[in-house]
């Protein structure tokens, strides 16, 4: 099932299968790119960011750019 990254529940795990618009090289400097496998930490009410691991690195993305990121959640 593919989600944006902000729509992941807490612990969630799931592969990044595509990133829209112009972010593709921003968030890769974050290890954030198709194929990787991406895990959800926690969430910032109000539009706040949201934190992720990817290669056991914590990353923190705005709500703008994370909602860009489509990943495929593991079952």
């Amino acid at each position: 099932m593919e989600k944006k990254l902000p729509e992941m529940r807490y612990e969630e795990k799931g592969v990044v299968k595509m990133i829209e618009g112009g972010f593709r090289e921003r968030v890769a400097g974050m290890g954030i790119r198709i194929g990787k496998e991406i895990k959800m930490l926690t969430k910032q009410p109000m539009k706040g960011p949201v934190v992720v691991v990817v290669d056991d690195a914590r990353t923190s993305l705005g709500l703008r750019i994370a909602e860009k990121i489509i990943v495929e959640v593991s079952k």
